[in-house]
């Protein structure tokens, strides 16, 4: 899904306000939501911060980055009308939530729920294929249009692949879903011959083929787009920001919230967690899985899953070194807080920092041992510009049937020869 998607836009302007609150407090509580129609802005939520930032001007500046500058739209960078409806968080929430005000003495979880993390080594970043194919298409079309190097190309798009699986593992790209917003009077066919001669080689490199089969702009036009025509909303793509639906998920969104909000910030350490196992030979897929308390500082639930790739069937010896591992991986939110706010590193790297660099530039300059997720935050607006979830590293995933000395390789989930199919979508 591109930047300029209508709930992707506000993702972005969420976690631009997100930023400019952690720039000058670091500490800020923040869980910021968006909302974006035609002309209209609307911000709400509950904002606790030091910080002094004009939301306004920190929204319109957000959607002039994305490209929305076109005076005769309904919606642009100069034109529209921003209303606030934000508050401080709550007394009752800060009270547990807050170390020097709880009974732990540790930051507590800024709210109850479920949070999973996935790895796979099916490619070199640990991600699923389709949905990494999908997040390169979209970024190149991000790149496109930033560069010039196709002027009828328009903010807004949606891209979609089709994975045949074999034995558990990518066999086949069998087809790639486009639909571009472009200026009136390019012909259909300029595009299509666009994805298919420019695009889809250079997004889907050796998966590109023959016979893939293509669908760009299927309903025949893509003038109409953006906030303009859609309404879009924080918080609607929660699966394209983690794993395609490859994974589980807990439902809650990223953008707009502080580390505190273990919606993400957890998330974030699962998927550090998983990809840790799969890095070190554990499983050739890992899912972890926490669960919290609002105001505790510790997870009530923990469990792995590793769908058949992390040793002999029916192992609990396995079973309970994966256990250890995770656990010894795993942060509670007082040191994830820690850790996070090491701004300079980790949460500073969050969703405006990260696109400006563009792509997997944008992780460049970041640590080996810094969390996944942290690299480019999996908020669609801290990742303007950059691939959710695929851009923490492509750190190489250990070669297939190696494991630890303890530890026996397995099958991969399915049965011998079985055909398998994953679609991702990335409304970039």
């Amino acid at each position: 899904m591109s930047e300029g998607h209508p709930d992707k836009v506000c993702d972005y302007i969420a976690d631009a306000i997100l930023d400019a609150h952690l720039a000058q407090d670091a500490e800020a509580r923040v869980a910021c939501e968006v909302l974006c129609k035609a002309g209209d802005v609307v911000l709400a939520g509950e904002i606790s911060s030091g910080a002094v930032v004009d939301h306004v001007s920190v929204a319109r500046e957000a959607i002039r980055e994305i490209g929305y500058i076109d005076s005769d739209e309904p919606f642009n960078a100069g034109g529209v009308r921003v209303r606030e409806l934000i508050s401080q968080q709550s007394p009752e929430i800060a009270q547990g939530v807050d170390a020097g005000r709880n009974e732990s003495g540790d930051l507590g979880a800024g709210d109850q729920g479920l949070m999973f993390g996935y790895a796979t080594d099916e490619t070199p970043e640990l991600m699923p294929l389709p949905l990494l194919l999908a997040h390169r298409v979209s970024g190149i079309l991000a790149q496109d249009r930033h560069a010039g190097r196709q002027p009828w190309l328009r903010p807004d798009a949606k891209s979609q692949v089709t994975v045949r699986y074999l034995d558990g593992m990518p066999a086949e790209v069998t087809h790639l879903v486009v639909s571009i917003q472009h200026r009136a009077g390019i012909s259909r066919d300029a595009i299509e011959r666009y994805v298919r001669e420019d695009l889809a080689p250079r997004a889907l490199g050796r998966w590109a083929t023959a016979e893939l089969t293509l669908a760009v702009n299927a309903t025949g036009s893509f003038v109409e787009g953006g906030p303009s025509a859609d309404c879009g909303v924080t918080g609607r793509k929660i699966i394209v920001d983690s794993y395609g639906g490859r994974a589980r998920h807990g439902g809650g969104a990223f953008s707009g919230k502080d580390p505190s909000k273990v919606d993400r910030s957890a998330a974030y350490f699962c998927r550090f967690v998983a990809r840790q196992l799969v890095r070190q030979g554990y499983a050739r897929r890992a899912e972890l899985q926490v669960a919290y308390v609002i105001g505790q500082p510790h997870p009530v639930s923990l469990s792995m899953e590793t769908f058949g790739t992390g040793g002999h069937r029916g192992g609990a010896r396995v079973h309970r070194r994966l256990r250890l591992q995770a656990r010894r991986h795993h942060r509670a939110p007082a040191a994830s807080e820690a850790d996070l706010s090491r701004n300079d590193q980790l949460w500073a790297l969050r969703p405006s920092r990260a696109a400006v660099g563009g792509g997997l530039a944008a992780t460049a300059t970041v640590p080996a041992d810094v969390p996944p997720g942290i690299h480019s935050p999996w908020s669609p607006s801290v990742q303007a510009r950059t691939p959710c979830l695929t851009s923490h590293g492509a750190t190489p995933a250990a070669p297939r049937g190696q494991v630890l000395p303890t530890l026996r390789s397995a099958a991969p989930a399915g049965s011998p020869g079985s055909s398998t199919a994953g679609t991702s979508r990335c409304m970039r």
